[in-house]
């Protein structure tokens, strides 16, 4: 992380940071702990998600291939009525979760994982990308399934609700309890994440990025009242964005993230076909390099950890987050909201970030060659940015100020997806209230003006291993709740079959109700 450093500040970052690096280092010998696979170390948390998206991919025969055509009518509206309950479009429901995951860890993830793992590593994430398509369908059609419509017409939704209510409806009175526990402990860290983690990264990666666009330390940017100005704008435009709750969310992303992305992949595509006739032997080599990789610790496994690693902290699939801003959906049919979300890691990992790493392999070569093996020497990994913006510099020599301002919003609209996903979490813990929605929207944006001020790579560090604590947590759930998305899917399935939606998007029983 670039710091944000001031003289008035240094006291105050140093205590915060001493403070909490203990216990950072303590919360992620757990969960980053490594198991040994053949002769490599693998971070167990990372098999669990992996584990648990090749088996959901298993149970549900495939739907991520079977039926991407349905997602892709669904989000045009296909089977969708303006009168179901809810808040949001398919289409809006979509962006707004994808602009919690598509960001830094497309630009900046995947430079590091090619540097680390080789072009090889690019296989591996879009296998993982693929697979954990079937997981976010899983979680969202619970999300759905089990959302709270309240009396205003808002909608509640996430792990914390089918956490509690799905464990009751499959297991009755025994599952109470253990749904209620687990409900609690996914609310509490994804408020832990939401407030701190998430805002606080993304609001110092992006005054980092003003910074460095405006000329650095001794730039328009480089005083000691910098990083406190940009903060503080950057919460009050995140203030007024949540006064309108998803509905205002979901107006803002679904401009700024179809717009973000197609300017990028724009770029990579200008970039991609600039150097055509290196198309063939990049993709030889991230196919190659993931069987046979060269000068990659661990070999062809060292390879898959790196690009399983990158490809699950990208995407999210497992950690339940989304399934908080899709679960305010239009609609009666859970199972068409899970069939849009196996969309979010389609879109993420498997075009953006291949999109980002072919382009980085064909025209940043003597820079991310040079910086593996620098790292396979010991030497720290690089900036990611900095490779993703060499190889755009290639060709369009201004365009790594285009990717400054991409950078700036891709952050900006993670911070209000989670801020969005720590405000659920909150009414859910303390409850709905003028009052309290207060209370929570001045320290979630006193944080996004901390983030830009301090540093505070401990604190992000021990809400990263929160949040994959979430993970373990809501995968459990998802075990054992997939027969009710299998009798979801198989339902709506069905109608679509039987022909039984009209142009509305509404059965001809529903149109009777």
């Amino acid at each position: 992380m670039v710091l944000a450093e001031s003289s008035g500040t240094t006291n105050v970052e140093e205590a915060i940071n001493s403070a909490f690096e203990p216990i950072a280092e303590f919360a992620n010998s757990i969960v980053f702990a490594t198991i040994p696979v053949f002769g490599t170390e693998l971070p167990w948390i990372v098999a669990w998600l992996v584990v648990a998206a090749l088996a959901f991919t298993v149970y549900f025969k495939f739907t991520q291939v079977m039926r991407l055509k349905l997602s892709f009518d669904i989000v045009r509206g296909k089977y969708t009525d303006k009168n179901d309950p809810g808040e949001v479009s398919h289409f809006r429901a979509l962006t707004a979760a994808l602009s919690g995951t598509v960001g830094l860890g497309n630009i900046a993830g995947v430079a590091v994982a090619v540097t680390i793992g080789g072009p090889g590593a690019t296989f591996w994430m879009i296998l993982c990308g693929f697979l954990g398509m079937a997981t976010k369908f899983v979680e969202c059609t619970l999300g759905v399934k089990y959302r709270e419509v309240h009396a205003d017409g808002t909608v509640s939704g996430g792990p914390m609700h089918y956490l509690r209510q799905g464990l009751v409806d499959r297991f009755g009175r025994k599952g109470a309890v253990p749904g209620k526990v687990l409900a609690f402990a996914a609310a509490l860290l994804i408020l832990l994440f939401g407030i701190a983690g998430g805002n606080m990264f993304q609001a110092n990666q992006t005054f980092a990025q003003l910074r460095s666009v405006t000329g650095g330390e001794d730039g328009l940017l480089g005083g000691n009242g910098a990083a406190l100005l940009v903060g503080g704008l950057m919460a009050g435009v995140v203030a007024l964005v949540l006064v309108g709750g998803i509905r205002s969310i979901s107006t803002v992303t679904s401009r700024l993230v179809p717009l973000m992305a197609v300017v990028y992949v724009a770029g990579c595509l200008t970039v991609i076909l600039v150097n055509v006739t290196h198309v063939p032997a990049a993709l030889g080599e991230i196919v190659s390099g993931a069987f046979a990789p060269e000068g990659v610790a661990g070999g062809a496994l060292g390879a898959l950890i790196i690009g399983f690693q990158r490809a699950l902290f990208s995407n999210e699939a497992g950690i339940g987050s989304a399934a908080i801003a899709h679960s305010a959906v239009k609609t009666r049919h859970p199972a068409t909201e899970g069939l849009v979300a196996l969309l979010e890691p389609f879109i993420d990992t498997v075009v953006v970030c291949t999109m980002t790493a072919v382009t980085i392999v064909i025209a940043s070569t003597p820079s991310w060659e040079q910086a593996r093996a620098a790292v396979s020497t010991g030497a720290a990994a690089p900036e990611g940015v900095t490779l993703t913006s060499d190889a755009f510099a290639t060709v369009l020599p201004w365009f790594p100020v285009v990717l400054s301002i991409a950078v700036t919003l891709f952050a900006f609209s993670t911070v209000l997806s989670w801020a969005y996903y720590g405000q659920k979490a909150w009414q859910y813990l303390f409850g709905r209230g003028r009052i309290a929605d207060l209370v929570y929207k001045i320290v979630v944006c006193g944080f996004v003006v901390l983030g830009a001020v301090l540093t505070l790579d401990a604190v992000v560090s021990f809400m990263d291993a929160m949040m994959f604590v979430l993970a373990f947590i809501n995968i459990v759930g998802l075990y054992l709740l997939a027969p009710v998305v299998k009798r979801e899917l198989s339902d709506f399935t069905a109608k679509v079959a039987a022909g039984h939606f009209r142009q509305g998007g509404r059965s001809r029983a529903e149109a009777h109700d």
